[in-house]
């Protein structure tokens, strides 16, 4: 875990405490409303409020599967077509500094956020954000 992570983390603390804070004072006015007395519907609008939270901090989840860049459906499409040889992957080779052209036909698999491609025997990892377009017969197919 970088540095970057851990000051992402402090922001999102900070942002869930403001959270917590602003609906312990907002309950506490609530709590005069005659509804809201009630224990069993004030858990219910807590516990809808807590499932709704999931949705909106699911980038903050340390553990979440989905979290860094998803793979476009445009990638998934073209490793699982049949004819995949027709495509080419377009992306920025980190050491020259340039974009690079790759045939679809030499990916092996997709491992977590890396296409895999076979190039002279070697495995050749290529993150999926560096992929920049997908051509078919030449053409663009997919723009990141």
């Amino acid at each position: 875990m970088g540095f970057r992570d851990l000051k992402t983390y402090f922001w999102h603390f900070i942002g869930i405490l403001g959270v917590v804070l602003f609906w312990a004072g907002t309950w506490d006015g609530f709590g005069y409303l005659p509804y809201l007395e009630n224990p069993v519907i004030s858990l219910a609008i807590g516990i809808i409020l807590m499932s709704l939270s999931k949705k909106i901090f699911a980038d903050a989840d340390p553990f979440s599967r989905t979290r860094g860049a998803a793979i476009p459906e445009a990638i998934k499409n073209v490793s699982e077509h049949p004819e995949k040889h027709l495509f080419h992957f377009k992306y920025i080779d980190a050491l020259k500094k340039k974009e690079q052209i790759i045939h679809a036909a030499n990916l092996k698999n997709i491992e977590k956020e890396f296409l895999v491609f076979l190039d002279n025997k070697k495995e050749l990892f290529i993150p999926v954000h560096r992929i920049t377009s997908i051509l078919h017969k030449g053409k663009e197919h997919w723009r990141a």
